[in-house]
């Protein structure tokens, strides 16, 4: 640490609203009742202190988690043992889980399990830790405690690990891609020097993890705020194509963010990983292998590998709406999108801002016949009645969707006279 952060302390976060509010005060409370100490541990104090939004509760105690149980109860509060054995007992209060775990020290390393045993030492719990910005430790009343001294880090918006970054890695190697993801979320996009070089090095250990963790981490980086510059140094290094399996297109994935950004869009990150990994015909089916990708997920992705003309602002209004028809809003919007990025258009070209736009001023009407209409028309139930229907859907397509009932009624009529001869 320079000289000049040895200065730099934590101010208090005393009246916060998550600290303050009545769910967070009840199971400190209960476990401070017990004559056990208890404070707010990680995201929570990280993100206060970082300035971001606040999401989870964590909390960390010298209480066994036995105890915490009977305290809970004691408080007239509901306890759920969701990882006793490592520690961890989540507290539901007014439909809120307050995950609260004993303060742990592991004896052995097996990548993502460990053998712990329990401390009343904060020190030793922090030093369990991934990175120096999640070992900061809330009291009751609003003041942090920093064991490791990991402030400084916050302050100059650092993700460094705790100790020899190594040993942190060779403990759950999922550390490795949760560091580029610090990175993005938190920084300029520049990993720590020392982080990446041990990330490099032990990137190989990606591979004992599985598809789903994964997937669970990169979705969470891509969503990230610097995710396009945090993902270049992934490329050059190599640790890119061991997490994709391909190297991925990163010039693609920025053009796709830039226009994100222009449209004001939340980052989507199955879009973004699309144009990463997926814009290619086929590439979704690799993906899906090899980040055991949901069902529902693998069919978007699929789709946006798929180029169609509907999606150019010079192919006439009528081919997108017929494709906004048959496909769906999300079809269309991701498949616009990811077009205006392999375009050469600026992300403020008028044109393809309208074409996106199709699905907020046109909405698809249901189609206006039904198979009894058909018959009675005279076409017997059966087969040829679903032939008609297609048939007049296809016309009616076609046609831009046409309202007028004299029309439809004409069209209908001639195309079950075509079915029954």
């Amino acid at each position: 640490m320079a000289n000049d952060e040895r200065g730099l302390h934590p101010p208090s976060l005393a009246g916060a609203p998550w600290l303050v509010q009545q769910e967070t005060r009840a199971v400190l409370e209960a476990i401070e009742a017990g004559r056990h100490a208890a404070r707010i541990v990680g995201g929570a104090v990280r993100n206060a202190l970082l300035g971001e939004p606040v999401k989870d509760i964590d909390i960390a105690t010298t209480a066994l988690p036995q105890e915490v149980m009977h305290f809970a109860a004691a408080a007239h509060l509901h306890a759920i043992p969701t990882g006793i054995e490592h520690g961890t007992v989540t507290v539901i209060v007014n439909h809120m889980p307050i995950e609260v775990t004993t303060l742990r020290r592991d004896i052995e390393t097996f990548g993502r399990h460990a053998r712990v045993t329990y401390t009343t030492d904060w020190a030793e719990d922090a030093r369990r830790r991934d990175f120096t910005m999640n070992a900061l430790y809330c009291r009751g009343d609003g003041t942090i405690d920093d064991p490791l001294h990991g402030f400084p880090d916050i302050a100059k918006r650092r993700v460094r690990f705790i100790g020899d970054p190594h040993d942190r890695i060779r403990e759950d190697y999922l550390r490795i891609l949760r560091f580029f993801r610090f990175t993005a979320e938190y920084t300029d996009g520049t990993p720590e020097a020392a982080g990446l070089k041990a990330s490099v090095e032990l990137g190989a250990g990606l591979s004992d993890l599985s598809g789903e963790r994964i997937r669970a981490e990169l979705l969470r980086l891509l969503a990230a705020p610097r995710t396009t510059e945090t993902l270049a140094f992934m490329h050059d290094s190599g640790l890119l194509e061991r997490v994709l399996g391909s190297p991925g297109d990163l010039k693609l994935l920025g053009r796709a963010v830039m226009i994100e950004q222009a449209l004001d869009r939340s980052p989507d990150a199955l879009l973004r990983l699309g144009a990463l990994a997926a814009a290619r015909p086929g590439a979704a089916l690799a993906l899906r292998d090899h980040l055991r990708l949901s069902g529902a997920e693998f069919e978007r992705l699929a789709r946006m590998g798929m180029p169609d003309a509907a999606f150019d602002p010079a192919t006439p209004e009528r081919e997108a709406k017929a494709f906004l028809y048959r496909h769906g809003t999300e079809a269309f919007t991701d498949g616009a999108l990811l077009a205006w990025a392999r375009s050469a258009d600026p992300s403020s070209d008028g044109k393809r801002r309208a074409r996106l736009a199709l699905p907020a001023r046109w909405q698809p009407p249901p189609l206006p016949i039904r198979g009894s209409d058909v018959m009675q028309l005279g076409v017997a139930e059966g087969p040829a009645v679903g032939r008609v229907v297609r048939a007049f859907e296809d016309w009616w397509i076609a046609e831009d969707f046409p309202e007028d009932a004299s029309m439809l009624a004409a069209a209908l009529r001639r195309l079950a006279k075509t079915a029954g001869t």
